[in-house]
């Protein structure tokens, strides 16, 4: 198949992301909700040894990204990895990692939607989770129904409260660690607490693993924007320089300071969700309303994922649409440039997904669950698909390089490979598998189905270009 004919049917987005958008983009990206709302139940399973977990998974979306990188400086398109699937493996490839990525982030979106309810229950402890979920869905769905220059424009200031909030709390952090102006903690809680470091041995940590990824899911909206900024060769590079350092500072040395100042043995290792590690440690910090403030910029650090991911979920429709895997009218852009219909389609299953927080009190780890197996899915592909495409391509030209090939890619595979199996195996996480692997089997059948009775005419007017409304 021709990649480059296979890029230019999804021609028609404007290219309205700048270069700064575009490096806040990839920041936000690489800071979840998990981080905020899950870690204190990482922790719960592994101790200590979160900060192992965290970086095990930061290897694995590293090496993601940075393969994922090197295709779409080469291809840029809102596909992205579907695109480059169906091309560089085969269109099953393609149809499937689009629509398991579509469903993973419509629920994704759905779970920071509830994430967002019950950080406003910290303010307001009467109100439902579910009327906040669903209000704070309808605000991104307009935010991304604009053009993409508006998306860019939230996001990066999203971003910015989530930056400038990690690195202050890192910082009264270590003030309380080291003992500026109060009696100093310590680091007593990393090592002298029952168990040592590791106080429930490999396992624990290699469980906690799990909560790490979910964490960086999201980190690949730096290839979907490819197709919506001006100058990719330039932007992306820009964006990843940094990536790995970024990881460390956001996830390792924030988790740091969450495990020195709050005792392990205080959470329970559940995967239920209740209140964020962070609120807990700057309600005992002394700054007035640290608290408060925290949880406000948690509320941002969801909203900042939601519009995140409605962004991916429309992108996704809009790529299938025009690879004739979706109705056309999900392949149609406004005049300002923007593929309403997918948004507004992806929208209404998002508001269902938040609507499950009025059914039960899990729906958090439920959909994080779900979601998890359609992101790992989606990541194996990614990194098969960068392997066909160096087969392809080599390296001698590529303007982003992952170094170490294949050997990354094969580090990557195996501990997604394990990850799936260890998910398969724990009562807290079988239920991905019980749901994803007959997802998957589901959608299989589909494509065939599809691929059967579509007639050749069809299918050829389906790949065209499709106009604008």
């Amino acid at each position: 198949m021709d990649t480059f004919a296979t890029v230019a049917r999804e021609e028609g987005l404007h290219k309205d992301l700048t270069r700064g958008q575009m490096i806040m983009i990839s920041l936000g990206g690489a800071i979840g909700t998990t981080l905020f709302l899950s870690s204190g139940v990482a922790l719960g399973y592994a101790g200590p040894s979160v900060l192992v977990s965290y970086a095990i998974a930061g290897f694995i979306a590293v090496v993601m990204v940075f393969s994922l990188s090197e295709m779409a400086v080469v291809h840029p398109a809102a596909g992205s990895f579907g695109t480059y699937a169906e091309t560089y493996l085969n269109p099953w490839a393609g149809f499937v990692v689009r629509y398991t990525y579509w469903v993973a982030q419509v629920i994704a979106t759905g779970f920071e939607a509830v994430a967002a309810g019950i950080y406003m229950t910290w303010w307001f402890p009467a109100s439902p989770v579910w009327l906040w979920s669903l209000g704070f869905a309808s605000i991104v769905l307009v935010v991304n129904a604009r053009s993409v220059g508006n998306f860019g424009t939230a996001e990066y200031w999203l971003s910015f409260v989530k930056v400038t909030a990690i690195v202050l709390f890192i910082l009264l952090g270590l003030a309380q660690i080291m003992g500026v102006g109060s009696p100093a903690v310590g680091l007593h809680n990393l090592y002298a607490l029952p168990g040592g470091f590791f106080p429930h041995g490999a396992h624990g940590t290699w469980m906690a693993v799990i909560l790490g990824l979910l964490s960086f899911v999201g980190i690949e909206v730096i290839a979907v924007t490819s197709g919506e900024t001006a100058d990719p060769r330039k932007t992306i590079p820009a964006a990843l320089r940094t990536t790995a350092l970024r990881i460390f500072l956001f996830y390792v040395l924030a988790l740091a300071v969450v495990a020195a100042l709050i005792p392990w043995t205080q959470t329970g290792g559940s995967v239920t969700v209740t209140q964020s590690p962070f609120v807990r440690v700057l309600a005992h910090s002394g700054v007035p309303q640290a608290a408060g403030i925290m949880n406000f910029v948690i509320v941002s650090a969801a909203l900042s994922g939601m519009n995140t991911n409605v962004y991916l979920c429309s992108r996704m429709l809009f790529s299938l649409s025009r690879g004739g895997y979706a109705p056309k009218l999900l392949g149609r852009l406004s005049k300002a440039g923007s593929p309403v219909a997918a948004i507004l389609l992806s929208g209404a299953c998002i508001l269902a997904a938040a609507g499950m927080a009025k059914f039960t009190p899990k729906a958090y780890s439920y959909l994080q669950g779900v979601a998890l197996f359609g992101a790992i899915t989606v990541w194996v592909l990614i990194l098969v698909s960068h392997l066909a495409f160096r087969r392809a391509h080599g390296s001698a030209d590529l303007p982003v390089r992952m170094p170490w090939f294949p050997w990354m890619q094969i580090a990557g595979l195996a501990l997604l490979g394990a990850l799936l199996v260890t998910m398969g195996l724990d009562s807290d996480w079988n239920l991905s598998c019980k749901v994803g692997i007959p997802w998957l089997i589901l959608l299989s059948c589909a494509y065939f189905l599809w691929k059967r009775q579509a007639k050749p005419a069809t299918l050829a007017t389906n790949l065209a270009p499709g106009g604008s409304s």
